[in-house]
Parts: C-alpha cells; sequence; structure tokens
C-alpha cells in the first residue's frame, strides 16, 4: 500500500488479522499515538478499529509504502462503527479488471496474477 501525505485509508476493521511491515516513510493510527516507521513491525487485531493516516503527527512524512498481509475483508465502517462497505478478494480483482479495460490492457490481464 503506498499513501502519499495528507492520505487517510478510511476507518475500517478486519475480521481477521492483518500484519505489515513498513518498506518506507512513516504513519500512524487515528485511534493510537503509535507511529509506523521504516522497519516497522504492525500487527493488526480482528474486529479494531482503525484509520491510517500519513500526516504531519507522523513524523513529518511524505508518503508511506507498507507491505500488508490482509486475511479477510476490510470492512468500512462509520463513526459509530456501522458497515458502510467492503473489500475482498472478489471487489479488488473487480476494481483490477476495470482499470485494465480502462488503460487499454483489457480486463483478463489480471487474470495472470491469479492462480
Amino acid at each position: 500500500l503506498r499513501v502519499r501525505k495528507s492520505g487517510i485509508l478510511s476507518r475500517h476493521r478486519h475480521p481477521m488479522l492483518v500484519v505489515g511491515y513498513v518498506i518506507k516513510g512513516r504513519w500512524r493510527y487515528l485511534e493510537h499515538d503509535w507511529v509506523a516507521e521504516t522497519g516497522s513491525f504492525v500487527y493488526e487485531p480482528p474486529g479494531e478499529i482503525h484509520t491510517l493516516v500519513v500526516d504531519e503527527a507522523a513524523g513529518g512524512a511524505t508518503e508511506m509504502i507498507t507491505f500488508f498481509n490482509i486475511h479477510g475483508a476490510m470492512v468500512y465502517v462509520d463513526e459509530a462503527g456501522q458497515t458502510t462497505g467492503y473489500e475482498d478478494v472478489f471487489t479488488k480483482i473487480a476494481m483490477c479488471k476495470a482499470h485494465y479495460q480502462a488503460v487499454g490492457l483489457g480486463a483478463d490481464y489480471v487474470d495472470q496474477f491469479v492462480r
């Protein structure tokens, strides 16, 4: 995942665990005081609601690149914790197909990345 300065990854939770490794930059969760920086290992417990941001409070980073291993879905929630949307492997593949179609590679281009 790559996020640029003042970037926000919408408030969400995962039904299963997520682990990550920060390759470049710094970022934080609005809900915690901890700041992830280059070389950090990240663990997101199942069910925790969090909002990932790259901002001045994250040490002035202008971008971050983090490898996340997400198990299951990403469930977007509002301030009350009510579901507003979700993404999973199937919606991600559909987004990739639409993107590859739009840039002229064809929707089937994504098939080479899926076993």
